[in-house]
């Protein structure tokens, strides 16, 4: 339905939590390019970030996106779990790899979005890599302050409460 509309598909690999097998989340990531997916959104694997193995983890986001074949990869880190350094070093390797964004949450686990989060993570990547904030914007407010602390994109499921919030 959306063939010609200009409209991206986002798929999500290795939903929830990251734990997938990397071999997994590979194919997941290229059967949905196969099935017309423009982006694909990755949970990392949280276990092994907060357990502090690096290279697995960096393993993990690089077998993502080579099984993207050339689509925009989003790393998901999930900051509700995760300390301001686990959020560095998950930054680090997104970098590393060439991910195209970072991205605050799921949306599944606990908080969303935060400025402190977006903040963060924008001086962790720097000014080239997208920063998507999402979850917990629920209003204009929010999500002026989300592209203020360096958002390049809102994840939002409340869009019709943003709208209706924008100040006269």
């Amino acid at each position: 339905m959306l063939q010609g509309s200009g409209v991206g598909i986002a798929a999500v690999v290795g939903f929830p939590f990251g734990a997938s097998h990397v071999d997994a989340k590979a194919r997941e990531a290229a059967l949905a390019v196969a099935d017309g997916a423009t982006e694909i959104d990755m949970v990392l694997d949280i276990g092994r970030l907060k357990d502090g193995q690096r290279e697995p983890v960096r393993a993990d986001i690089a077998s993502v996106i080579v099984a993207a074949a050339g689509r925009p990869v989003k790393v998901i880190l999930e900051c509700a779990r995760l300390t301001d350094d686990e959020k560095r070093t998950g930054c680090a390797l997104a970098v590393d790899v060439g991910a195209a964004f970072v991205k605050t949450s799921t949306g599944y686990l606990g908080h969303g979005a935060t400025v402190h989060d977006v903040t963060l993570i924008r001086a962790a990547v720097g000014p080239d890599l997208g920063v998507k904030a999402s979850g917990g914007i629920l209003y204009y407010e929010d999500a002026v302050a989300m592209l203020e602390a360096g958002a390049t994109r809102l994840g939002m499921s409340h869009t019709q409460q943003v709208l209706d919030s924008i100040p006269s």
